[in-house]
């Protein structure tokens, strides 16, 4: 049975900072980049073509405001994805809004029943390309797939769905 469901955003925090400074055009400094990408959330994201180089050397243009060069298609995914929220720091505001204030404790009761995990956890990344991954008890969502519904701020999205009924779906499947 689901004890406790824990969720962590210590990584889009840390972008927080990112996207606020950049924005405010002060320098970061590259071991921040560095102890981003080191991250343990971010090795979802890792293969062949997009490790933790990828995400210091993405950072580092957008710091630098430099173009970045000699990428592949994930590093230029996650460049424009970083873009894209400091384009607009009220939408990104708004995509924060319910990761933050997100409680699960009446998803925790409907999950009941039997299961082999006692805690599950939900993690917010900045992605580049899948929407979620599942890792065992581990529900890892892609942060950047958040979606403003632009007529009412207050409403996200994510695949279409309500923000907190998206993630209730994908909790099922982890128990199941």
């Amino acid at each position: 049975m689901v004890k406790t469901i824990k969720i962590n955003f210590d990584t889009v925090e840390m972008m927080l900072y990112f996207w606020q400074s950049i924005a405010e055009r002060d320098k970061v400094a590259e071991s921040f980049m560095r102890e981003v990408a080191s991250k343990e959330e971010m090795k979802y994201l890792y293969g062949p073509d997009f490790n933790e180089e990828s995400v210091r050397k993405v950072l580092s243009a957008i710091s630098n405001r430099e173009l970045l060069n000699n990428s592949t298609k994930q590093e230029r995914k996650f460049w424009n994805n970083n873009m894209w929220m400091l384009e607009d720091l009220g939408n990104m505001n708004n995509m924060v809004k319910p990761v933050k204030t997100l409680n699960l404790d009446d998803v925790k009761e409907k999950l009941g029943g039997e299961t082999k995990f006692e805690e599950l956890e939900v993690i917010f990344i900045p992605g580049h390309e899948a929407e979620y991954y599942i890792d065992d008890n581990k529900l890892v969502i892609n942060f950047f797939r958040l979606m403003v519904d632009f007529m009412d701020e207050t409403k996200v999205n994510i695949a279409g769905k309500p923000f907190k009924e998206y993630v209730e779906e994908k909790l099922f499947e982890i128990v199941k």
